[in-house]
């Protein structure tokens, strides 16, 4: 049997976004990071629209958008600004919400 030689994904991350401090690797990381928060913003948006039986094209037309906006919304494949996100969630019922700033207090955003 042939000998199989492995690299460590922590190598190919390395190679592909390049060295931990860089800053290559340092705008890959922050643009993860903000695709992630979408990623979880548009979950939180699916879920309150599903529990609510209602469809994308509802939701969009309770904020004034297209079917598409809110499919890119919950795909996380659109930034959401918080007047954007402040209209969905209010055409969702959920009339408060809270910033959490860690040691600077929270603030209500809506």
């Amino acid at each position: 049997m042939a000998k199989m030689n492995l690299t460590p994904a922590s190598e190919l991350v390395d190679e592909v976004w390049g060295e931990i401090g860089t800053p290559e690797r340092d705008a890959m990381e922050a643009k993860l990071s903000e695709d992630l928060h979408a990623y979880f913003v548009g979950e939180a948006i699916k879920r309150a629209r599903i529990a609510q039986h209602l469809t994308q094209e509802q939701l969009g037309e309770r904020i004034g958008v297209q079917r598409a906006q809110i499919s890119r919304l919950e795909k996380g494949q659109s930034v959401i600004t918080l007047p954007t996100m402040s209209k969905v969630f209010k055409a969702l019922g959920i009339s408060t919400a809270i910033l959490d700033l860690g040691a600077i207090g929270k603030i209500a955003l809506w």
